[in-house]
């Protein structure tokens, strides 16, 4: 579980990153960065009912996302806000392939 403060929750947060932020693209989500002015790196997830209409499979990719966060999370550089936009080929992938995914993402938007 990521810690609170390494957390976005407000609207207002997140339509900030959309704005403004840096983009990456893959099959199966997108990423957008943007400098938060903090000494955190702060993550928002957004999975969408087109994924899924069950908020079990929903809240399960969630929960792989965070943790693949977490592990990477002291390698990444500090005073970012990061928004991770799940799309719906993510059902067919198993853990290694979005871990893999996802470090993929966080290098060529220079993160690390």
């Amino acid at each position: 579980m990521l810690k609170k403060i390494n957390r976005m929750g407000k609207n207002k947060e997140f339509d900030r990153v959309f704005k403004t932020g840096q983009t990456f693209y893959s099959s199966i989500f997108s990423i957008k960065i943007v400098d938060n002015n903090m000494d955190v790196t702060r993550l928002g997830i957004l999975i969408s009912t087109k994924i899924s209409k069950k908020a079990v499979i929903r809240n399960h990719f969630k929960r792989q996302i965070r943790e693949i966060i977490q592990s990477q999370l002291a390698k990444i550089k500090t005073g970012k806000d990061i928004v991770i936009v799940v799309f719906p080929q993510i059902i067919d992938k198993n853990f290694q392939e979005v871990e893999n995914a996802i470090n993929i993402g966080l290098k060529r938007l220079n993160l690390y």
